[in-house]
């Protein structure tokens, strides 16, 4: 791709005042959901960047690397020396990706059953993961020396895969600050364009509003830099992190709102923002909850994003991964309740993607492969299932897999098939679901359609069943380590 200017703060405004969207709440709540999002389903994330190298901790490796009492800081020191002699930036020509092969990775997403992929473009570290006009800290111009995005675009697009890109560029305002407390390589003058820059204080956990607040030079600078992502790669998705939630951020991220909707009105396309917590408002994007659920239907389209493992996001050298059973529950669950599930992996530096995190796209996609019309395109029914388990709501609460039993079932609807989906197999082979219960005497039973049909997805023979005040009853002697989805064919 011929490089390209970024756009000017005056080119930006422009375009935002050419509408159809302003950069005010009152027209941004007038933003629409695409149905094309809605009926994707399920996606994949990536953290891929320099913290692959030294592979410790997560991905916030170098924020901790130069906090004094963390495990981070003496691996760091016992493992590269001082941080004065070898700081952050020194691994960068070391993340070398000599066997990035996007095609590969294409491949793999498109076999998981994935229909949309969201690479981090920039993480917290502040490196681009891109081709850039504005800083020579990328990966096209150091480390790879390869456009990653735009490679990796170009291989998922041409497996129909929609792309998207993840920024958490606001965040890189404090990542590094703690490296300003000692002796290490971040120290003044710290300018416009270097890559510590500006390496501010941490602000205080327990009020995200507090000092200090991103100056307008620094939030110009996030403004330019997503704008040049969505004019260089049309991202049918853009993902953001946390911290745009400051108060401060609020007017910037209106006007890239506005922007950025106003670029895909006028090619004649619908696009998605992410975002978490209450930073944007209520309509005007998509919510999403990290690492967690609702424990309710939804009127409305959410995402949840997680990882293949607890510890991580990036690759790590001792990740703790998940099961795919435990994926495909999270995945099934989400979407009951009219979300999105967007799993996040981590690649080594070396550009491969670990053996595990394979293994587990690759089990989600065989079992797409065999019920994935009750996924794609589905809707929530009226209830988003039944069972005794109970799931914790809210972010970061999937620390601990469920322990769902065979009277755990899962409602998705698609046409006039209602799918109910067995979050265990049941050893007797036998099912009952107390939802689809016939009419009681007081006429208070949940359900008063008519079933013409049940079968197992996956086998073609109908299912034996009956029905009375307690529920459907099933029979199905299949065994599954993964849930089990049985079509209901309704009247």
């Amino acid at each position: 791709m011929a490089d390209q200017a970024y756009p000017t703060l005056a080119q930006i405004d422009t375009l935002v005042q050419s509408g159809p969207f302003s950069d005010s709440w009152a027209s941004l709540v007038n933003y629409r959901t695409p149905d094309w999002y809605r009926k994707l389903k399920f996606g994949i994330f990536i953290h891929w960047g320099v913290y692959s190298v030294p592979a410790f901790g997560n991905e916030w490796y170098p924020r901790n690397m130069y906090m004094q009492d963390s495990p981070e800081f003496r691996h760091h020191v016992a493992t590269y020396g001082p941080h004065k002699a070898f700081g952050y930036k020194d691994f960068i020509p070391l993340f070398r990706a000599e066997r990035f092969d996007p095609e590969a990775w294409a491949t793999l997403f498109a076999q998981s059953g994935a229909k949309y992929v969201v690479p981090v473009a920039e993480h917290h570290d502040g490196f681009q993961m891109y081709r850039s006009a504005i800083s020579h800290w990328n990966a096209f111009e150091m480390g790879p020396r390869r456009d990653v995005l735009g490679e990796l675009s170009a291989a998922c697009r041409s497996k129909g895969l929609v792309m998207g890109a993840s920024s958490h560029r606001i965040e890189h305002w404090f990542f590094l600050g703690h490296g300003r407390e000692f002796d290490s390589d971040i120290h003044e003058p710290l300018v416009r364009g270097d890559f510590y820059w500006p390496s501010m204080p941490e602000p205080k956990w327990h009020d995200i509003y507090g000092q200090p607040a991103p100056s307008r030079e620094y939030m110009e600078d996030w403004l330019m830099r997503t704008c040049e992502l969505i004019d260089r790669y049309h991202p049918s998705i853009i993902y953001f992190d946390w911290w745009i939630e400051h108060s401060a951020a609020k007017p910037w991220i209106r006007k890239l709102a506005a922007y950025y909707y106003n670029q895909a009105a006028a090619r004649g396309e619908e696009v998605v923002i992410n975002y978490k917590h209450d930073a944007f408002l209520f309509g005007a994007a998509v919510p999403d909850v990290e690492r967690g659920q609702f424990n309710e239907i939804k009127p409305f389209i959410w995402q949840t994003d997680t990882s293949v493992a607890r510890n991580s996001w990036g690759y790590t050298e001792g990740n703790d991964y998940k099961s795919a059973e435990e994926l495909i529950w999270n995945l099934v669950d989400v979407v009951s309740k009219n979300g999105n599930f967007l799993l996040n992996i981590g690649p080594k530096a070396d550009g491969t993607i670990p053996e595990e995190d394979a293994r587990l796209l690759q089990e989600i996609g065989a079992w797409l492969d065999v019920n994935g019309e009750a996924i794609y395109g589905s809707r929530p029914w009226r209830m988003f299932g039944e069972g005794p388990t109970q799931l914790v709501e809210g972010q970061f609460s999937d620390d601990a897999a469920p322990n769902f039993t065979d009277r755990d079932f899962r409602f998705t609807m698609k046409g006039d098939a209602l799918y109910v989906i067995a979050m265990k197999c049941s050893d007797r082979g036998e099912y009952c679901v107390r939802a689809l219960g016939e009419l009681d005497a007081s006429r208070q039973a949940n359900f008063h359609g008519i079933i013409r049909h049940v079968r197992l997805l996956g086998a073609d023979a109908e299912l034996p069943w009956t029905q009375d005040e307690a529920g459907l009853h099933l029979h199905c002697p299949a065994r599954s380590a993964t849930p089990l989805v049985f079509k209901i064919t309704l009247e």
